[in-house]
């Protein structure tokens, strides 16, 4: 009995009875039809339903017999570590090169700020070389003795952690803040009621030293010169801040270097209703307190113009002596 070849799209024929003639299915003989009026003889069609292609495997199943599965995304609880971590990172990133909170621990810079306040102090200018500057409200590292008799808190665990990536002031680092009233080059003086005088001109601080308190407070001080590189800092409340003024006997007489500066309050960040900004006032501002900065580039540049003219001058007289 001869077999006929079959499609690989045919179904399966059932087993014919004795005397009958097989038959096609339905099924097949209208899909041929179909097919051979849209597709060349003896082509095998790839992406209809129910097909195969020419190893064996219908489409999207591998060689191996696996399907293919479409890769599901990530739970939200496993990134949520890697989440966190890139925060962390950040805020330790930002705390150490750009900004940085502090909060206030005494009254000694009333009524600019507040015990409790929390303030931003800008640590990102100091890196392209920028230098305190009068008026300005800086943050710096205990000089040496200024607050051997302030008890420092003990701070829990989680204080610790917070406060070292930022997230919350340090309660270790024994800082100050203070405003800079002169820098390096100034003269700095007070006496009796006042007022303050930085090169001889008198400041006008009622925008910002507690009321009722006077310029010097009870210690009258100068003139003092301040060296290159270091700064002469007050707080706004004259009666109620160990400053400069109180710590003359140690090195640097009540100066402090530019090297322990941290940087500059520049915004009151916390509570909200005492949100503010910490600009230079305008006192610092005013005509002839940088008489003294200014003269040095004259001065300096005289003496480097004076051997040049000296050198022109020998050889227009050496030009008309007679030979």
């Amino acid at each position: 009995m001869a077999v006929g070849a079959r499609s690989g799209t045919e179904e399966p024929e059932e087993p014919a009875g004795r005397g009958e003639t097989p038959q096609p299915a339905a099924s097949s003989v209208h899909r041929s039809r179909s097919e051979s009026q849209t597709e060349p003889p003896g082509s095998v069609p790839l992406d209809k339903p129910g097909t195969f292609d020419t190893l064996g495997t219908a489409p999207g199943e591998e060689a191996g017999g696996s399907m293919k599965k479409a890769k599901k995304p990530r739970a939200f609880w496993k990134e949520l570590p890697i989440l966190i971590g890139i925060a962390l990172l950040l805020a330790l990133l930002i705390k150490t090169f750009l900004v940085q909170a502090f909060s206030i621990p005494s009254d000694s810079m009333q009524d600019t700020l507040q015990r409790g306040d929390r303030v931003l102090v800008d640590k990102l200018t100091p890196w392209f070389g920028s230098k305190p500057q009068r008026g300005e409200v800086v943050v710096f590292h205990d000089p040496g003795g200024w607050l051997n008799e302030t008890p420092t808190p003990e701070p829990n665990p989680v204080q610790k952690v917070l406060s070292f990536i930022g997230l919350m002031p340090s309660a270790e680092e024994k800082d100050l803040i203070k405003r800079v009233i002169a820098v390096g080059g100034d003269t700095v003086e007070c006496h009796g009621s006042g007022p303050v005088k930085v090169n001889g001109k008198a400041l006008k601080e009622g925008s910002y030293v507690f009321p009722g308190a006077t310029p010097c407070g009870d210690r009258a001080f100068g003139p003092i010169h301040v060296p290159k590189g270091r700064i002469w800092v007050m707080g706004d409340h004259r009666d109620d801040s160990l400053d400069s003024r109180y710590h003359q006997n140690l090195k640097g007489n009540g100066t402090v270097s530019e090297n322990e500066v941290v940087g500059r309050a520049f915004t009151i960040a916390w509570p909200i209703n005492r949100w503010a900004t910490l600009p230079v006032p305008d006192t610092f501002d005013q005509p002839g307190i940088n008489k003294a900065m200014a003269a040095a580039p004259a001065a300096l540049g005289l003496a480097g113009a004076l051997p040049i003219v000296m050198w022109r001058r020998r050889r227009l007289t050496a030009g008309r002596n007679p030979r």
